[in-house]
């Protein structure tokens, strides 16, 4: 165990102090003390029913209409914030009476999922995470906050930040996968893409990082269940994403359904009080997740709802969705003193500090005619396209059956997603339409339409039956080419999605084999919202293509690189397993005291199956080939505080021009508690010419290279560290260094 370390983040806040208390107040700073003296005098104008009332929200109806009790509330003050409530007419109705007819004149705030877009529909989170270009992400979130803000809505459940290690929980589709350094990047390019500099500007909405916390860690991947995560795995793995959203500025959090080792997210002193509002300085507002509070009760928490209440709001939980139990219960805690005015108050400055900063006192209402010009315009159309493609990964080529010659005589198209609109779209779709989604089918006719495409079904998605099995046949024998379409239905993922197998549902893979054994090349296309455990597919088809659920262009898209319009550059955000049996499966786990040997029975490993992944993390190929070589360092050995300088040439050896994502890993290889074999610690995406080479560089620096040891303190020690530089978590080069046991 070493005994020398640096604290990490000391100097920095001293400085930071001594800067807030000699530099003179900035406009910004004097906005926001203004901003705090209006809610103070609301505050001392509201009725505790009124208060109450802000802290409520409720749903609207799935077509975007109030309800008529909703009318009758906001009159009263006694609602603060709806969801599901949109289009510009409605709101603007809705908030009228809240600003003209309510005694205190406070506006609604109109929350919606707008998860990968709004009407114009992007690749799912997990897509655009395999993108691993945070800026295309940050540009989808922009175009999803400018429809979503058109059509009256003020805020946006989303990003969902979450890290997920187990693909059998359904909401892996909503979030960027299983490593939390890339699941930082992605959580502040979406806030910053959902609310900018300044979240009130016209085409902005504030964001809501979700689900607070370790949701994703559910046990047996199975939707709204138990977690049990320690605090180092917790401040390692599951807290980053949602700490990278505060330092983007993000102004809301909802707390999880989860129950949290044995305490439930909704009711969390310690994550929703101590950590956000105490470590973080976070100053936004917290909303339950639907129902949560009242499912209090459920966990064992709780004997009532006054009881449920009570714990919520005490542990941190501003605004209640949905259920009623604030407004129902708190006038009597307070009477009883179980609840203090005090813990309301704060609620209710929270809340009224987010709708001050969305500029909702000052501008209420939503122009109406933007409505028309701002939603599914051309611009957003063609930019749902591009993002789509670049979110596409190439999982195998052999023989360089991809890209399709655009000369092609006929394209046999064959499989139960190949027309099918709805499933193009994936979950939480907002007001996305199917109607506007582009198939694969209407893809391929529009990119060869002087090709002939014999389209064949071959099964429903559930492929129970194989009746249209000998149709898909003929198509292929009669073609020159087969593309095959399979994976899952839009409804196989996302909330209350999780499946305990993770193959090909039904006969799907039968399907494929039999079209395969036609002996026409075939390329399978698979859309899906999670890894899949495609074992035959990775060992006998030739070419396989991960398109995810693309969104409202996914048709184009893929045609874009079936045909080599686009090459594609996109790696695995989340690891491929062989067996749901390897799961939970991951690349940065611990090395363990008998790392796998496959010429030692006794070491950590399978009878059965590899202890390998199928895919692993940062996989994707190339229509051409790049190589990484001459790994320097700036430095042999860096203090405790230093910085390190890491650079590679990656040159395009191939025919064609392309992108590869360079990755950089470190391992820490002895510390004073165990380290993952491999961590993400920074990544380059870089477009190269054929021939081209490029130096790419890499800073290092305490941030990088600390941990939490065993005090839970954040801190540097001293000894060795490898850095690894690659094209994936596996294929990399290495070299190592030493961090000294002083700071300068």
């Amino acid at each position: 165990m070493r005994s020398t370390r640096l604290k990490v983040g000391g100097f920095a806040l001293a400085i930071a102090v001594i800067l807030s208390l000699t530099s003179p107040p900035s406009s910004h700073s004097q906005k926001r003390e203004n901003v705090e003296a209006r809610i103070n005098a609301l505050l001392a104008r509201m009725t505790l029913a009124e208060k109450l009332g802000q802290l409520q929200q409720l749903d609207g109806e799935a077509n975007g209409n109030f309800r008529p009790e909703h009318v009758e509330m906001v009159k009263k003050g006694l609602l603060g914030s709806t969801l599901n409530v949109r289009g510009a007419q409605r709101t603007n109705q809705l908030q009228r009476i809240a600003v003209t007819e309510s005694r205190l004149k406070i506006p609604l705030i109109f929350g919606f999922d707008v998860i990968h877009g709004y009407r114009t529909i992007f690749p799912i989170p997990l897509g655009e995470a395999a993108s691993w270009d945070p800026a295309a992400v940050e540009r989808a979130a922009s175009i999803a906050a400018a429809e979503a803000r058109a059509a009256g809505v003020h805020w946006t459940f989303a990003p969902m930040v979450d890290i997920a290690r187990d693909p059998r929980w359904g909401r892996i589709a909503e979030g960027s996968g299983e490593d939390p350094y890339l699941g930082s990047l992605m959580a502040r390019a979406r806030v910053r893409g959902f609310q900018g500099s300044d979240f009130s500007a016209k085409d902005k909405v504030v964001a809501c990082a979700k689900h607070w916390v370790a949701y994703g860690a559910a046990e047996a991947g199975r939707d709204y269940n138990t977690t049990d995560v320690s605090e180092r795995s917790l401040r390692e793995v599951y807290f980053p994403p949602f700490k990278a959203a505060v330092d983007a500025g993000v102004g809301t959090f909802m707390s999880a359904f989860n129950d949290l080792n044995g305490v439930p997210s909704s009711a969390n002193p310690f994550t929703l009080t101590d950590v956000l509002r105490g470590e973080w300085k976070f100053d936004g507002f917290v909303v339950s997740d639907y129902t949560s509070v009242e499912e209090l009760i459920k966990h064992g928490v709780a004997a009532d709802g006054a009881e449920a209440a009570r714990e919520a709001l005490s542990a941190g939980v501003d605004m209640e969705m949905v259920s009623r139990l604030y407004n129902k219960h708190a006038s009597e805690l307070i009477k009883e003193r179980k609840l203090s005015q005090q813990t309301i108050d704060e609620a209710v400055r929270r809340i009224l500090r987010i709708k001050f900063r969305l500029g909702l006192f000052d501008r209420p209402y939503v122009d109406e005619a933007l409505e028309r010009t701002a939603i599914f315009n051309s611009a957003s159309v063609a930019a749902a396209r591009e993002i789509a493609a670049r979110s596409m990964v190439l999982l195998k080529n052999d023989h360089d059956v991809l890209p399709l010659d655009k000369n092609v005589r006929s394209i046999a198209l064959i499989g139960p997603l190949a027309d099918s609109r709805q499933d193009m779209l994936g979950s939480w779709t907002g007001d996305g339409k199917a109607e506007d989604a582009v198939t694969l089918l209407q893809g391929l006719k529009s990119k060869v339409p002087q090709t002939r495409i014999n389209y064949a079904k071959g099964c429903d998605i559930g492929c129970d039956k194989p009746d249209g099995f000998e149709e898909a046949l003929r198509a292929a024998r009669e073609s020159d080419v087969t593309v095959i379409a399979v994976g899952e239905s839009a409804e196989m993922s996302g909330e209350a999605a999780s499946r305990s197998s993770l193959d090909l549902p039904g006969r799907q893979l039968e399907l494929v084999k039999a079209v395969q054994a036609t002996g026409k090349p075939t390329i399978v296309v698979l859309m899906n919202g999670r890894p899949l455990t495609i074992n035959w597919l990775a060992e006998n088809t030739p070419a396989i293509l991960e398109t995810w659920f693309a969104g409202t262009q996914a048709g184009n898209a893929i045609a874009d690189v079936l045909f080599g319009d686009v090459n594609p550059g996109g790696k695995l955000p989340a690891t491929f397993p062989r067996s749901v049996g390897q799961i939970p499966l991951y690349y940065n786990h611990k090395n363990t005291g008998r790392p796998p040997d496959a010429n030692n029975k006794y070491t950590s490993k399978y009878l059965d199956v590899a202890w390998t992944p199928l895919f692993p993390f940062g996989y994707g190929l190339s229509y051409t080939q790049f190589k990484i070589t001459n790994l320097q360092l700036s430095a042999e050995r860096i203090p405790l505080n230093g910085k390190l300088t890491v650079s590679v040439d990656v040159e395009n050896t191939g025919k064609r021009v392309g992108d590869e994502v360079v990755q950089l890993y470190i391992r820490d290889t002895s510390a004073s508690v165990t380290r993952p074999v491999k961590e993400l610690k920074g990544f380059q995406r870089i477009t190269l010419q054929p021939g081209e080479k490029k130096r790419v560089e890499f800073l290092l620096t305490a941030e990088q290279l600390g941990f939490w040891d065993r005090q839970m303190r954040f801190t540097v020690e001293p000894g060795e560290f490898q850095v690894m530089v690659g094209s994936s978590s596996e294929d990399v080069i290495e070299k190592s260094f030493e961090v000294g046991s002083n700071p300068y």
